[in-house]
């Protein structure tokens, strides 16, 4: 007769979630705004009533829009799903689905939309969201997104000079930079009030004039913005050499226009 030893139980290894390699500054950056565990720094404090008027939904003191009743009132077939995931407050109430979109300077912004996207994802719940060139498009229920919204810029990750409220006509981000050192805005939605030291927006995100000022703080200073920024920079962490950069810039480029063009192309590279 064989005797087959008992196998001892392993141990079970934790599992944590990994946000970022490196150990570079940058990395470390990247790390800590994407990890819902680490507190953001909180550098405004912006009421209530001016997100309202920022967004332009709905107007401060107004209900909620609802699309369908609270979940509380809805008789529902069992579905084991809904008593394992936790309903937003916007979702319970029923909330209609509202967006924001934030552009970020292609000038030392202390966000930027690829990270925003993988950020949204990980510190927020019930949403969706796009990436274009320079902005980043976040839809939610309208109550989850005010809350948001509020967090995204009363914090290290809103800079009032270099991060904006743009849901139309958000082109500018890479271009210069005005006298004031603002980004370049086509619908001139805010303006630097030298006399406060503020950012003040005249009209809400889609650009439509506000009866209320709103001032959202004052601009970082470059140091600031340096010890924020997210992006790999000669002046602040070098990704690679200049030679390697550009290899792989040449091979990404090359493979996007003959996988376009050619898919079987791109074996040969």
């Amino acid at each position: 007769m064989i005797i087959i030893p008992e196998e001892k139980p392993k141990d079970k290894i934790k599992y944590q979630r990994q946000f970022y390699p490196g150990t570079e500054k940058v990395s470390e950056r990247r790390r800590k705004i994407m990890d819902p565990n680490r507190r953001l720094v909180k550098l405004r404090d912006i009421p209530d009533d001016d997100i309202i008027l920022l967004l332009g939904h709905r107007a401060p003191g107004a209900l909620y829009a609802s699309v369908h009743p609270p979940l509380d009132e809805i008789l529902e077939h069992e579905d084991p799903i809904k008593s394992i995931v936790e309903p937003t407050p916007g979702a319970r109430a029923g909330d209609r689905m509202r967006f924001v979109q934030f552009t970020d300077s292609f000038w030392r912004p202390p966000f930027a939309p690829w990270l925003r996207a993988r950020t949204y994802f990980t510190r927020f719940r019930g949403l969706d969201t796009v990436i274009y060139s320079g902005r980043q498009l976040l839809e939610m229920r309208e109550r989850d997104l005010e809350a948001t919204t509020k967090l995204l810029i009363e914090t290290e990750v809103f800079d009032p000079a270099r991060t904006a409220l743009r849901g139309i006509t958000v082109h500018g981000h890479a271009l210069r930079l005005d006298s004031d050192g603002l980004m370049f805005d086509a619908r001139r939605r805010y303006i630097y009030d030298k006399d406060i030291d503020e950012v003040v927006y005249h009209k809400n995100m889609n650009a439509e004039v506000l009866d209320i000022p709103v001032p959202v703080g004052r601009p970082m200073s470059d140091e600031e913005l340096q010890e924020y920024d997210v992006t790999y920079r000669w002046d602040t962490t070098a990704y690679k050499s200049r030679t390697e950069l550009l290899m792989i810039v040449t091979r990404i480029t090359r493979m996007r226009i003959l996988g376009g063009f050619k898919p079987d192309l791109v074996a040969n590279m």
